[in-house]
């Protein structure tokens, strides 16, 4: 394990003891406990924690430093270090422009606003489905029942994979993305590779019409991929389409148990509903990436070192009191929210309009199924931090 030595001339106030994936009071309120960090420090800290990283704690420095590969490279963004390193050249995620553009594009052609449009109403109906099944019986674990199913199932159509092979795969994805778990990244990984390699192995030889094929199957901008980019692509796809919704899913769902004239809202103009997900993406970032420094800078009053690793939590942008008036406050009426919840730059969230739709279409069918409900287990409440945070279990109620 390489642990990076505490710049020289390091200012006491840059100086915080803060674990990025469990900062003190992170089980009772995630986004509170990195607010609290954030009104307490500097625009950007320096940790020894986690083997030695710096952290942005502005909304402007987390969008530019996404956003300025050419300053800040993608190749390492997992911390620690030793972990990143053992996921760098991931496809697209870990590599810079301009060698990213052209998967960049294939995944774009795949998740294109068009291309969303044409899934809704089997988002729509699954969804009412799922909150069919239970609606008679007044309360549901969230997580269990809807969340980890209706964007994993909607997701395993679109790969054209089994689903019941979506459990293990989602237990995988976990593993990937919480450091520390049962099994290390590379174990996760893996043993989602084996998984893949037979997929993908067919579908190079035999495209079909799901993603997968669309994207490895079949020549785009006069080249085939290889057999390893294929499966390197296919792995980050399976793993963020896994992910992202089914966590966000539960902090929304939380605030709008609590908001009662956001239900009244919704339910008069379920139309409102794009503009309250816009909102609820803001507040509610979920998201933990790193980058590493290209070269020596001075940067916002520091100097960054070639190598250094900066943290960019996405939930300090949307809870930054310069960048959103009020920020703690979930208003439909904002003009522009202004966040980093899917990424800025090069590698922004190619899923983000399939995630708008599936937490969209899900307020829009639960408050016209449940336009009241409460959380039941509020005390035994635990959120969890990692490179996408969580809510371990969520249990909502309402008169049956």
């Amino acid at each position: 394990m390489t642990v990076l030595e505490r710049p020289d001339g390091l200012a006491a106030d840059r100086l915080v003891d803060a674990d990025i994936y469990a900062l003190p009071g992170m089980e009772q309120g995630f986004h509170d406990a990195w607010k609290r960090l954030q009104d307490a420090s500097p625009d950007i800290v320096w940790t020894d924690r986690n083997e030695g990283h710096w952290i942005a704690l502005r909304g402007e420095l987390v969008a530019e430093i996404l956003a300025d590969h050419e300053r800040f490279s993608s190749r390492v963004i997992i911390l620690p270090r030793s972990a990143g390193e053992e996921h760098s050249g991931l496809i697209p995620t870990t590599i810079d422009p301009p060698e990213h553009r052209w998967y960049r594009k294939q995944l774009n052609e795949n998740l294109s606003l068009k291309f969303v449009r044409d899934l809704e109403p089997g988002i729509r109906k699954l969804a009412g489905e799922l909150i069919d099944g239970f609606v008679d019986d007044g309360e549901v674990e969230f997580i269990e029942h809807y969340s980890a199913i209706l964007p994993i199932r909607i997701f395993m159509d679109l790969v054209d994979l089994p689903a019941g092979d979506a459990p293990r795969l989602k237990y995988l994805t976990d593993m990937m993305t919480n450091p520390g778990s049962e099994m290390t990244m590379a174990e996760a990984r893996d043993e989602m590779a084996a998984y893949l390699l037979p997929v993908v192995t067919r579908r190079m030889e035999n495209p079909g019409e799901d993603m997968i094929s669309r994207m490895v199957g079949r020549p785009f901008e006069g080249r085939s991929m290889t057999a390893e980019e294929a499966l390197v692509l296919t792995l980050q796809v399976l793993v963020a389409g896994m992910d992202t919704v089914v966590n966000f899913l539960g902090f929304a769902m939380l605030h709008l148990a609590g908001d009662e004239e956001m239900r009244r809202r919704l339910i008069a103009d379920p139309d409102l509903a794009p503009r309250a997900v816009a909102e609820l993406f803001r507040r509610y970032g979920s998201v933990t990436i790193a980058r590493i420094v290209r070269q020596d800078m001075e940067y916002h009053g520091i100097h960054l070192r070639a190598g250094d690793l900066v943290a960019c939590p996405t939930v300090v942008h949307g809870v930054d009191e310069r960048e959103n008036e009020d920020p703690m406050s979930v208003d439909i009426d904002r003009a522009r929210p202004r966040h980093s919840a899917f990424g800025q730059g090069p590698h922004r969230c190619p899923g983000q309009e399939l995630a708008r739709s599936e937490v969209a279409i899900t307020l829009q069918e639960w408050l016209r199924r449940i336009p009241d409900f409460t959380v039941a287990n509020a005390s035994e409440l635990r959120q969890a931090g990692g490179i996408n945070a969580h809510i371990d279990r969520l249990v909502l109620r309402w008169d049956g």
